[in-house]
C-alpha cells in the first residue's frame, strides 16, 4: 500500500474544533485552526530556532552537510505529515507535535542529555521530553499575557505521551520512568491542566513518535555512510536493509556511492511508512475506534510497525549504535562535550552572578533544587557553539571537539 493520498477523516482524528482549549483563554483565529497555530507559534519561537545549531549525532565542526536538530526536525515533519495524510489523521497536530518533539534536546545531542542527566542527579534529574513541556509551557517568553507558547492541550498532551502513558491510574510510574519517576515538569504541569498521563495518546502523537523512528533509522544511517564510518555492503546482512540493497542493485548495478545511499535510504523510508500504514489499518480493523477516546484507551498503541519491521527496526538500530552512536570517533567527541557541560553546570552554581541577568534574578534566593534546575533550563537551551564559547569564557582548556 503506498502512501498517493489521502483518504476520508477517520472518526478517531483529533479535530481542531474541539479542542479541549488553552491553559489561557485566546480568541478564536478567522483564518487557521488551533492545531496549525499550534505548528506556526513553535516554529516562530527561540527554541525552534537554536535547533539549527545544536548536533544530532556529528557536531557542527565536521561538515555541513550532516543532520542538525532542526532538518532532523524538519524530516521528522514531513513523515508525519504523509502518515496522518494516509491514515485520514489530523495533518497540522502531527506536525506540531513532530515539530516540537526536540525542542527540550540540550546541545551535543544524546551525550548532553546524559551529561545534565548526571549534573542533576540530586535534583530530579533531566529528561529531554519533559524539558520541552517546560519549553512550551514556561520558558519561551514571547507572549504580553503568558509564559510558554500556551498551546492546546492535545499538542501538550502528545509531547508529554508520545511514546505512550506515565504512569497507571493510580500514579505509579511505567516504562523507563519505573525506577527514578516521572519527571517533575509533567506532575506539575497536569495540576493546571490533566494531562491524563495514565492513558495513550492519540494516533497524531503516535504518528510523531514513530516518524521519529523512522527518520532516526534513514538519517543517521545516511550520515554514517557520508562520514565513511562503515562500507555499504556491511548492510546485506541486516534484515530489510539487506532486501532494499539487493533490490536497488539489481536495478542500477554499480552506480556511483551518492546515488547508491540516497537510493537505500529513501526506499527505506517508504518501506517502513507503508508498513506503519498497514499495521495501523490492521490494528483499526480490530478494535474499530468510532473516537479517539477508543484511541487513549485501547491499552496498547494503535500505530506502530508489523512485527517483522519492529525486528528489522530494532537490527538497524543495534547496528547504528555498534558503528556509529558508539564508534570510537564519536564517542570520543561526545566524552569532551560532555565534559564541557559538566564543567559549564559546575561552574554556575559555584558562581551564579555569572549566568545573564535574566536568568539569575532572585535565583540566591532559591533552594538548592530550585537553582540546579534554572541552571539546567540554561544550558539546556545553549546552541553547540554558544555552550563552546560560554566554556572559553571560564575555562583555558575548552575542546575542539573535532
Amino acid at each position: 500500500m503506498a502512501v498517493t493520498g489521502g483518504r476520508e477523516r477517520a472518526p478517531f482524528a483529533a479535530d481542531p474544533a474541539r479542542s479541549r482549549g488553552r491553559l489561557h483563554a485566546e480568541d478564536k483565529s478567522t483564518r487557521r485552526n488551533d492545531f496549525r497555530r499550534d505548528c506556526d507559534r513553535i516554529i516562530h519561537s527561540s527554541a525552534f530556532r537554536r535547533l539549527k545549531h545544536k548536533t544530532q549525532v556529528f557536531v557542527s565542526h565536521e561538515g555541513d552537510h550532516y543532520r542538525t536538530r532542526l532538518t532532523h526536525t524538519f524530516e521528522v515533519a514531513q513523515i508525519a505529515r504523509a502518515l496522518a495524510r494516509a491514515l485520514g489523521l489530523d495533518e497540522d497536530l502531527a506536525e506540531a507535535l513532530a515539530l516540537a518533539h526536540d525542542l527540550g534536546h540540550p546541545p551535543f545531542g544524546h551525550a548532553g542529555e546524559r551529561a545534565l542527566d548526571q549534573c542533576m542527579g540530586a535534583h530530579g534529574g533531566f529528561d529531554h521530553n519533559a524539558q520541552t513541556l517546560r519549553v512550551v509551557t514556561q520558558l519561551e517568553r514571547r507572549y504580553a499575557e503568558f509564559d510558554g507558547l500556551n498551546l492546546t492541550w492535545e499538542t501538550l498532551e502528545g509531547i508529554a505521551k508520545h511514546n505512550g502513558p506515565l504512569s497507571d491510574r493510580a500514579g505509579r510510574p511505567l516504562g523507563s520512568y519505573r525506577e527514578r519517576g516521572v519527571p517533575h515538569a509533567f506532575t506539575a504541569y497536569s495540576k493546571l491542566q490533566d494531562l491524563e498521563l495514565w492513558s495513550f495518546a492519540g494516533a497524531e502523537a503516535q504518528i510523531s513518535a514513530i516518524a521519529d523512528d523512522i527518520a532516526y533509522d534513514a538519517h543517521d544511517l545516511d550520515d554514517a555512510l557520508r562520514a565513511g564510518m562503515f562500507p555499504v555492503d556491511e548492510l546485506a546482512g541486516l534484515p530489510l536493509l539487506g532486501a532494499v540493497l539487493e533490490q536497488v542493485r539489481a536495478r542500477y548495478g554499480e552506480i556511483e556511492r551518492p546515488r547508491l545511499v540516497n537510493e537505500l535510504t529513501r526506499r527505506l523510508i517508504a518501506r517502513m511508512i507503508d508498513d506503519v500504514i498497514v499495521e495501523t489499518d490492521r490494528r483499526v480493523s480490530a478494535l474499530r475506534p468510532s473516537s479517539i477516546a477508543d484511541i487513549r484507551g485501547a491499552g496498547k498503541p494503535m500505530v506502530g510497525f508489523s512485527a517483522a519491521i519492529v525486528e528489522a527496526d530494532r537490527a538497524i538500530k543495534d547496528f547504528l549504535t555498534r558503528r556509529m552512536y558508539r564508534s570510537d570517533r564519536v564517542l570520543e567527541i561526545m566524552g569532551a562535550a560532555q565534559r564541557v557541560l559538566h564543567e559549564l553546570f559546575e561552574h554556575y552554581r559555584g558562581r551564579i552572578e555569572d549566568l545573564p541577568p535574566e536568568w539569575n534574578k532572585g535565583l540566591a534566593a532559591e533552594d538548592a533544587n530550585a537553582r540546579a534546575r534554572r541552571i539546567a533550563d540554561f544550558i539546556a537551551g545553549m546552541t553547540d557553539n554558544f555552550a563552546l564559547d560560554a566554556h572559553k569564557r571560564f575555562f583555558d582548556s575548552t575542546p575542539e571537539l573535532r
